[in-house]
């Protein structure tokens, strides 16, 4: 097989072993680059016609330009996700995108449990245990078989996460606007999905359609106190509706894996600096908001599947020009 070369930017420590087994096994000429793609290491990919990337990576339309005059033709991500990318200029200019795909069980198990937690009042339990508060004012909790769950998408995660809550006896209610073949599950609409469910579950990805989708007025027709849950994309939810809505009890609870303006905190340690996200201050101080780190993927399978996915796609396009989980 040909050695091909392939910078890798936004590379994390824990990446690593991955990339350099995969490098290996593949015969790949790899470049690793801790620090994201931008305009300001663009130079990097001189000598390159390949890139695997991250959400992290700037590569919108002017740093595409450049990359394309630098020689790059294909980009991998190394994520399901590519909203990154300006996909209509690096079509323009001939630059093939690619997006990766991982372990479901991943997210669905992370999932599954933010949907315990929340039941159980555990992000409260937490915080009351934090102050050698030991009493069960307050917490009692819910149980999963008595809910009524709304899975919004129904991809390779949204089944997934219903397999996963098959054991525990919940009604499973279902959206999406292409339905698969799935056994003991309604579909519905998405106005039914809100009225029906204690707990709504977001699975699907980031457009321009559904920005914001999770608004007031999503907001003002689900059941009093439901559960929301985003494993997805920060940008389905209008966070200071969302914000609103907590305070005034109309949504009981939310686990948030993602948020919008999560751009320059997520991934970074951020105990020595103020976080300039308003929003993201108020929910992390509420007592029925779980906020965790964008690692719902992150699992030692998930973070392997990620790497050799991006790289078996760079592999493909070297050798066909077509690789199979092109977006363009």
């Amino acid at each position: 097989m040909k050695k091909i070369k392939v910078v890798a930017f936004s590379v994390r420590d824990d990446e690593l072993e991955a990339f350099n087994r995969f490098a290996n096994f593949y015969n790949i000429d790899l470049k690793t680059i801790k620090k994201p793609l931008s305009s300001s290491n663009l130079d990097e990919t001189l000598g390159y016609e390949l890139i695997s990337f991250i959400s992290t990576c700037n590569l919108e339309k002017e740093n595409l330009k450049i990359l394309k005059t630098n020689g790059i033709k294909c980009i991998a991500s190394r994520s399901i996700g590519y909203d990154n990318v300006d996909l209509n200029m690096a079509t323009k200019l001939n630059i093939k995108v690619t997006n990766s795909y991982y372990s479901p069980y991943s997210i669905a198990e992370f999932t599954v449990m933010s949907m315990l937690n929340l039941l159980r009042r555990l992000p409260l339990t937490i915080k009351k245990v934090g102050i050698n508060d030991f009493s069960l004012e307050g917490i009692k909790g819910k149980e999963l078989q008595n809910q009524i769950i709304g899975v919004v998408g129904t991809g390779k995660i949204g089944k997934t996460v219903i397999k996963c809550l098959s054991g525990f006896g919940s009604k499973i209610i279902a959206f999406d606007p292409f339905p698969s073949d799935l056994d003991n599950i309604e579909y519905v609409s998405l106005n039914v999905l809100k009225e029906k469910s204690d707990i709504i579950t977001l699975h699907i990805p980031m457009t321009d359609q559904n920005k914001h989708m999770v608004d007031s007025k999503f907001l003002s027709s689900v059941k009093d106190g439901v559960l929301i849950i985003n494993t997805a994309r920060g940008g389905l939810i209008n966070t200071k509706d969302l914000v609103t809505r907590l305070k005034s009890g109309k949504v009981g609870g939310a686990a948030l894996d993602v948020i919008e303006g999560e751009d320059g905190i997520i991934f970074k340690d951020c105990s020595r600096k103020q976080i300039d996200n308003d929003d993201l201050v108020i929910l992390k101080n509420m007592p029925n908001v779980q906020i965790t780190p964008h690692q719902a993927f992150f699992t030692d399978q998930a973070v392997s599947d990620t790497v050799e996915v991006s790289l078996k796609n760079l592999i493909e396009f070297s050798s066909t020009g077509d690789p199979s989980n092109s977006i363009n």
